[in-house]
């Protein structure tokens, strides 16, 4: 067991106004131990490390110059933010992240009045800081917002939409790019760091200022020229004219990890009179941490690790990942078939695709940060004739509804959506819970919606997906391990539409019929077996389907049963609902059938184990049974008397 870093200068400090109390000759000290904790509260957590190391000096200098909270901090990505979580009164819950009833591993509305703005999926936060910015001028009151984007976020679309714009919120609004990756911008040097400190001082703008007065005075055309000659002196030192052209007075690129350079910057970025700007900052991912700093992509998130060595707690061995199966099977596919092609938005190692792209580097897509371009993409290599597989987690497809919508379903276009990260998913918590593809998919004209039971499914699943040329087609599949069942080593093609019985027979009479959808079957099997116990026959169907329904067999089931409970890790408007529908419209519903559906509850559902959130929905094997029981009237006790 390792001993507590010693920190002293950051034991005083417990909030930004005990920070803006040291004397700048401390802060360096002070990132230095701050970032010192944060390694060491990971550890013991396990969590996203690589990006807040990189931004300890950056966090330490925004909150040295700025008066939050009145000035408005918003984080882009909000793993980034766990250095200013510990600055922010939050350093006695730090090894708490990620864990049930403790810090979220993201920016939360409801955790600190330092986090004025949630944050878990990317490229939101100059939208909202504009919306900030905006309300405090209309209002007359004093404020600036500063939006910290990075992490890749700069390459979705709404990062651009919400700079358009900005103008309307003048010199309120400040947008630093945490540039991690050497994306955007050439090696930082002395001469780049100079320049940016002098065109953001106030001698420099107040210099432009006259001269842009001086201009007015000019002809027309040359007052175009003026204006071009300054925006493009600039861009070709430091290569801002992008951002300069989305209104935005552009500064750097500068050294994120020198306080030095930083701190004057940003004070003169705070005092200066002129409309947005935008601060671009270099920093390396994992910076401070050497295990981190070699292998930035492996030390994004981590498990538990050792401080000393950097090695992370190994998993427990057992069934492989459904992400892996799928990322096998999907490879097999294309082996035997050059138009599959396979898309990601920003995820290849988390949905397996860098295993596709290994093999097939022509025929993988990494778009970055961009679902709804991801989506309308496959539509096109879709209509052209290829067979692509949109990889994305069911949380962030949510982003390209409408993609998903006008794009290909009513075209009718044969995308496959392999939809990772289906049901609960633990330490994420609310923001990543897949909670709601089956609602929202189920629901379109031409859609195909399976939900596979196990890691066997699966396979057949991709299989079946690759198969498929008549429309849109979706598959989904948790996080984590699978059952340990069996892979095939042939896939099937399964019938379009079509569910199995894994227990009983639709056509024989019994008390009591689960329809199961997706990986709550093993519990609806448990469920079974203590419902057999206490003398109540029980079939069970996996309906693989949520769309088509596989409407003769929920026919059957009602017929010969007393009691039907549809069991599925997602919102209201899925399978329940469905069946619900079914039985309306036909008329399937008499005195004496009981149709009951669980589903995940209508909250969003905090950070957990996922045994706990399942029991916690209420979709686990004890609460099953208790439904059924209700649904008889009686409980575990009055077995007997339901039975005569």
């Amino acid at each position: 067991m390792t001993k507590a870093p010693v920190t002293p200068l950051l034991d005083r400090v417990h909030t930004p106004d005990d920070l803006r109390k040291l004397p700048k000759s401390e802060l360096r000290q002070l990132a230095d131990e701050l970032r010192t904790e944060m390694i060491d509260a990971v550890g013991s957590t396990g969590g996203h490390l690589g990006s807040g190391l990189g931004v300890v000096e950056l966090t330490v200098a925004i909150h040295y110059i700025f008066n939050t909270p009145d000035d408005r901090l918003i984080w882009d990505v909000g793993h980034q933010a766990y250095p200013h979580k510990i600055l922010t009164g939050r350093r006695d819950r730090i090894r708490t992240l990620r864990q049930g009833g403790g810090l979220s591993g993201f920016t939360k509305r409801a955790e600190s009045e330092y986090d004025p703005f949630g944050a878990a999926h990317s490229s939101t936060s100059i939208s909202a800081g504009l919306g900030f910015a905006v309300a405090n001028k209309l209002a007359g009151t004093p404020g600036k917002a500063i939006a910290v984007i990075g992490d890749g976020a700069m390459s979705a679309g709404m990062a651009y939409e919400a700079m358009n714009n900005a103008e309307q919120a003048g010199n309120r609004l400040i947008v630093i790019l945490n540039d991690n990756d050497m994306s955007i911008a050439p090696p930082v040097g002395g001469l780049s760091s100079y320049l940016a400190r002098l065109v953001s001082s106030g001698r420099f703008l107040g210099l432009r200022d006259l001269a842009k007065k001086f201009a007015k005075r000019l002809p027309a055309p040359l007052q175009v020229a003026a204006r071009k000659t300054d925006e493009y002196a600039r861009g070709m030192a430091m290569g801002g004219t992008l951002f300069e052209e989305l209104g935005f007075y552009y500064v750097g690129p500068i050294d994120g990890h020198d306080l030095d350079q930083l701190i004057p910057v940003l004070e003169n970025v705070r005092d200066a009179a002129e409309g947005p700007c935008l601060i671009h900052v270099i920093t390396q991912k994992g910076k401070g941490y050497g295990p981190a700093e070699e292998a930035a992509d492996k030390y994004h998130g981590v498990q538990k690790f050792d401080v000393i060595t950097g090695e992370q707690k190994k998993s427990a061995g057992g069934p492989p990942s459904y992400t892996n199966v799928f990322a096998k099977s999907l490879l097999s596919e294309a082996e035997q078939d050059n138009t599959i092609c396979a898309i990601t938005a920003a995820m290849p190692t988390g949905t397996g695709l860098d295993k596709f792209a290994a093999a097939f580097p022509e025929r993988h897509f990494d778009v970055g940060i961009a679902e709804q371009h991801a989506v309308t993409f496959a539509a096109g290599l879709a209509a052209q004739g290829m067979r692509p597989f949109c990889a994305i987690y069911s949380t962030f497809l949510q982003r390209a509804f409408d993609q998903v919508v006008h794009d290909v379903a009513i075209q009718n276009l044969p995308v496959r959506f392999a939809i990772d990260r289906a049901g609960l998913v633990g330490a994420d918590g609310a923001t990543h819970a897949g909670s709601f593809d089956v609602t929202y998919l189920a629901t379109l004209p031409n859609m195909v919606v399976m939900a596979a039971a196990d890691e066997a499914e699966l396979v057949h699943m991709v299989h079946t997906a690759a198969k498929y040329d008549s429309g849109p087609i979706a598959f989904r599949y948790p996080r984590g391990n699978g059952t340990g069942v069996e892979l095939p080593e042939t896939p099937q093609q399964l019938e379009i539409g079509k569910g199995r019985m894994v227990r009983g027979d639709e056509k024989q009479g019994r008390k009591v019929a689960i329809l199961s959808l997706g990986t709550r079957l093993a519990e609806s099997l448990k469920a079974a077996d203590q419902l057999e116990a206490k003398g109540l026959s029980t079939s069970v169907a996996d309906m693989r389907f949520a769309k088509p329904l596989d409407s003769a067999l929920i026919r059957k089931l009602m017929a010969t049963h007393e009691v039907i409970i549809t069991v599925e890790e997602g919102s209201i408007g899925g399978l329940g609902a469905h069946v619900l529908t079914l039985a309306s419209d036909e008329g399937l519903i008499d005195a004496g059938l009981k149709i009951r559906t669980l589903r995940l509850p209508d909250l969003f559902q905090d950070q957990d184990t996922p045994d706990k959130q399942y029991d916690e929905a209420g979709l686990n094997a004890p609460q099953i049974v208790d439904t059924v029981l209700s649904a008889l009237r009686h409980n575990s006790a009055g077995v007997e008397e339901a039975r005569a």
